[in-house]
């Protein structure tokens, strides 16, 4: 008995026409399951006598991108993704979307759902998105929320890196201090230039935020609306308040302008009206209703909180300086630039006229808390955040310094619930520490700069207040996300923010500390007598990065924490770890985050460290297995460790792990790898990996 197929896939069982399939993959750093769910489908689609080509969207890049050609021919769609996947190119055909882990467990039932998948687009709205679903039974995925908040996030990141950076560097090389207006630079000088190219940057920061948020959303019919609609959001004037809605705006009006778009799409229209729906109507349509209903619905209430936080803050002036420095502080770090910062700080900045520089030092001492806090965060707990992330953390210190709370937005906008928070703590702490220190700063400006520049008064009390509060946003926010991490770890796939990928579910808090004492262990050296082209061949494995020497038949250890240690030390032997404890520690900290066994009896255990001079792979092999907390529930008896340096960690480290995932999804090579009777032979095996 056949699978059902609508539309009939051919037929008399004689003349059947072959079923053609297609499969994105992805996950949000795009490592070894993201090729790991691509070759487990390609496998079962073979299996069943299927055409399939599947597209992996990895971190280093596309690959085998699916044509126009490819989706015109295809019966249906497979994505199996954690992180948003363009769908536009789909519009009527089959879709089946999924969590990227059921794309590697059950690839054999998802090819039988896709065949009876709802079909994308297939309203009259002229290409309506369907909800990301699991669509009939598939995988856990995540939310349609998340992935749109993550893909806006990642395209307003640039923004803010950018147009953060060449205002904190035009500040510095041509700025000054004025007491009316700040941190100044002097009209048409090349640095005020430089200054109004980084303005520029910040500017268009919020609605890219926003657009994109409605991008993932409602595809490129809610691309306009969200941008336009962000635009609004951070235009104060356009709703009579002294300041905009800022990120926090651009989140619901990106939020707005996708399910906005969404529901147009459903709207059944003449079949003639349908081409012009995505590109004239539904944006004309959105755009304008979300911004009126901006205008007057939501931005009354924003210029009425910023009027009457104003009248609150002014009765307060006599209170306890502690207390109006941390009410301050709160303020400051809550919206960074929108509209609760801003009456903080234009509330601090008007008293400077009347002698009153007191208020102002306590905002000052706030205001770079949040991006310093954060960035402090990226470095004190590294495996927390991705290697983009890191960046921006860096560059976020950067501006921090300069006084540029935007620089913490990115993080914010991705983890509201622990970064805001932590924002607010940090910043509460610095605005009460420098109003009992009685600190000044005579100029509408803070951060660490106003003071080199001889803006404040109570210097030392002033980096104080700063260094404590953003110390206390660092330590707050790792918590936080930390906790949040853990309390997700029992999701199909985990996705830890900083990772070096996905892991499977079914992780195991691994152990920290280290398992007992094995001493150093070599693989026998290369025969000497092995022929150059041996020698040449056994460079090609995995770029030389494996060798002979860094293979070993059997481990000696029986669980996790020993065999890491022992193939630290397999890995040592070739003379490119500098050290080993730390190489062994910084793989330790990684299983922490969640397993590297990703089942059919494979664990690729790896650590991105300086302990290793330049990088390096081992294999080794474990007859009777080790428990890994792989998902499938199988021991590990094929193990491979990856090493290699922080400076080189990018599309190497990537690499490799596409590769090895890819082509251990092979039975036949798997099994080849287990009977292989020596190091030799071993290696033989390993250089079919390409």
């Amino acid at each position: 008995m056949t699978h059902p197929a609508d539309p009939p896939i051919g037929g008399s069982e004689g003349e059947q026409k072959k079923l053609k399939l297609l499969a994105v993959t992805a996950c949000p750093t795009g490592i070894a399951h993201t090729y790991m769910a691509a070759e487990k489908l390609s496998q079962a689609a073979e299996s069943l006598g299927i055409d399939m080509k599947v597209e992996t969207q990895g971190s280093i890049g596309a690959e085998n991108v699916l044509t126009d050609n490819d989706v015109r021919d295809a019966d249906g769609i497979i994505i199996a993704a954690d992180k948003d996947v363009d769908r536009g190119r789909f519009v009527g055909k089959r879709v089946l979307s999924v969590g990227v882990s059921e794309g590697i467990s059950h690839p054999e039932r998802l090819i039988e759902q896709v065949q009876s998948a709802p079909v994308h687009g297939g309203g009259g709205g002229g290409g309506a998105a369907e909800p990301l679903s699991s669509g009939g039974g598939g995988g856990k995925e995540r939310s349609l929320a998340y992935k749109a908040l993550m893909n806006g996030v990642s395209y307003m990141i640039p923004f803010v890196v950018v147009g953060g950076l060449l205002i904190a560097i035009s500040l510095s090389l041509g700025g000054h201090t004025d007491p009316q207006g700040g941190l100044v630079i002097p009209d048409d000088t090349f640095w005020k230039h430089v200054n109004d190219i980084g303005v520029i940057g910040f500017t268009l920061m919020v609605p890219i935020l926003s657009g994109y948020i409605a991008y993932a959303i409602g595809d490129r019919p809610a691309l306009v609306p969200g941008m336009i609609g962000g635009w609004i959001a951070n235009t104060g004037e356009l709703y009579d308040s002294k300041a905009g809605a800022g990120f926090i705006g651009a989140i619901v009006t990106g939020f707005l302008a996708g399910y906005l778009v969404l529901w147009i799409k459903k709207v059944k229209v003449p079949k003639f009206a349908q081409p012009i729906m995505p590109i004239i109507v539904i944006p004309i349509v959105a755009t304008t209703a979300l911004g009126l209903f901006f205008i007057y619905v939501i931005g009354k209430p924003i210029s009425w909180v910023f009027e009457h936080l104003t009248d609150w803050l002014s009765g307060m002036t006599g209170t306890s300086a502690i207390l109006l420095g941390a009410i301050l502080g709160l303020m400051i770090a809550f919206d960074m630039g929108g509209p609760v910062n801003k009456t903080a700080f234009l509330f601090g900045a008007g008293l400077i006229a009347t002698g009153n520089q007191t208020v102002m030092g306590m905002c000052a001492a706030a205001i770079p808390v949040m991006p310093l806090g954060q960035g402090l965060a990226t470095l004190i707990r590294k495996r927390l955040y991705s290697e983009q992330e890191r960046e921006t953390g860096l560059a976020a210190l950067f501006m921090g310094f300069f006084g540029i709370s935007e620089g913490a937005i990115p993080f914010a906008a991705a983890r509201p619930a622990q970064v805001i928070p932590a924002n607010m703590l940090g910043g509460a702490v610095a605005g009460a520490i420098a109003g009992q220190a009685g600190v000044e700063d005579a100029v509408p400006h803070g951060g660490p700069i106003v003071a080199v520049l001889g803006a404040v008064g109570g210097v030392p009390m002033f980096f104080i207040a700063i260094a404590i509060g953003a110390a206390v946003t660092a330590l707050t926010t790792v918590t936080l996300v930390d906790i949040s991490e853990r309390k997700r770890r029992g999701a199909p796939v985990v996705d830890v923010p900083g990772g070096p990928e996905p892991v499977l579910a079914g992780v195991g808090a691994g152990a920290v500390a280290a398992g007992g004492a094995d001493t150093l262990q070599k693989a026998p050296a290369p025969a000497p007598t092995a022929a150059p082209a041996a020698e040449k061949a056994e460079d090609e494995v995995l770029s030389g990065y494996l060798t002979e020497q860094t293979v070993k038949v059997q481990l000696d250890s029986a669980d996790k924490d020993s065999a890491i240690r022992e193939m630290a030390n397999l890995l040592a032997s070739t003379g490119k770890v500098s050290d080993v404890e730390e190489l062994v520690q910084t793989a330790l900290r990684r299983e922490a985050q969640g397993t590297t066994g990703l089942g059919e009896e494979i664990a690729i255990p790896h650590a991105k460290t300086d302990a290793v001079t330049s990088p390096v792979v081992g294999f080794a092999r474990s007859a009777e297995g080790i428990e890994w907390g792989a998902l499938d529930g199988t021991k590990a008896k094929l193990i491979f460790m990856i090493s290699v340096p922080e400076a080189a960690a990018g599309d190497e480290h990537l690499r490799i792990l596409a590769l090895l995932s890819r082509k251990l999804m092979d039975t036949g090579f798997r099994e080849r790898l287990e009977a292989a009777p020596d190091e030799a032979a071993v290696l033989e095996v390993l250089r079919e990996v390409q």
